[in-house]
């Protein structure tokens, strides 16, 4: 098994096959479509006929997968939650909500709900996909059917 510190530079390439990418990584293609299903963050762009082109960012992720699996000794589930964390850590983006500047938007429970709990920021957040759905709805129908004064009153 070949070491991160033995594997071949990336070439200057916008696109990879996954031929290319095998012998990049030190893994065989049939573990890259593997770890495709794994691995919500690695998805290479296909083309007629199911052929698969890796970006240098998703060659990146899968040397990344492969120190995880094979040089750290990570069970596929440790190795993405290692990733995620890495993710959160680093600033990118992981399927929550972003500010208009990129930045996460970040409900304090204290400021929701006068607690510093994550029970109260669940409800709290609870309360407001409630008065999204509510607003949604009245977008739609044209009249609230509930009779909060308070969501009335902002509407």
């Amino acid at each position: 098994m070949t070491s991160a510190a033995n594997l071949p530079p990336i070439p200057a390439k916008r696109y990879f096959t996954i031929g290319e990418v095998a012998v990049l990584c030190g893994v065989k293609p049939h573990v890259l479509r593997y770890w495709e299903q794994e691995f919500a963050q690695l998805r290479p762009m296909k083309r007629r006929g199911n052929r698969r082109y890796y970006q240098h960012h998703e060659v990146l992720m899968v040397r990344r997968i492969r120190e995880l699996l094979y040089e750290q000794g990570f069970t596929i589930s440790g190795a993405r939650a290692q990733l995620q964390q890495g993710a959160s850590d680093a600033g990118v983006w992981t399927g929550e909500p972003l500010e208009q500047d990129g930045s996460p938007i970040v409900l304090e429970a204290s400021d929701a709900a006068g607690s510093n709990s994550p029970i109260a920021a669940s409800s709290a957040l609870g309360s407001f996909r409630q008065q999204l759905f509510e607003i949604r709805r009245l977008l739609e129908d044209g009249e609230p059917e509930t009779s909060d004064s308070s969501l009335k009153s902002t509407i």
